[in-house]
């Protein structure tokens, strides 16, 4: 199964663009879907969007759609978020996870990378 490692968070100021990437290492099955959580500060984590991997069908929470869009490149083993016109409230821990059929808390999850987004 995958391991997962998420790149690209990092301070930006409010109305930035931010691309995070979430690469996998290892075999992503035609069947499985990877997906973004986020988790704030003092929050619980929460849903961001998913995408399968063998039709590329995305799925967003609706609070990101429109702002935030998913992607994947299968020859690059690699889930991107880019996230548009990012606010304060978007400051969190950014996760990715994989689901190959049990749910995404089987796992296996990312170790996050952190999103800070000034004022």
């Amino acid at each position: 199964q995958a391991q997962l490692a998420e790149y690209g968070g990092r301070l930006v100021q409010a109305g930035d663009s931010l691309r995070l990437s979430c690469v996998a290492s290892g075999v992503v099955y035609a069947n499985d879907v990877i997906g973004w959580f986020r988790q704030a500060p003092g929050k619980e984590r929460e849903f961001v969007a998913s995408v399968s991997w063998r039709n590329y069908r995305r799925n967003y929470a609706d609070f990101f759609k429109g702002r935030f869009t998913i992607s994947r490149d299968a020859a690059k083993n690699t889930v991107y978020l880019q996230m548009n016109n990012l606010q304060p409230e978007d400051t969190a821990d950014y996760y990715c996870a994989l689901d190959g059929g049990g749910g995404f808390h089987n796992g296996p999850w990312g170790q996050g990378t952190h999103v800070t987004v000034s004022s």
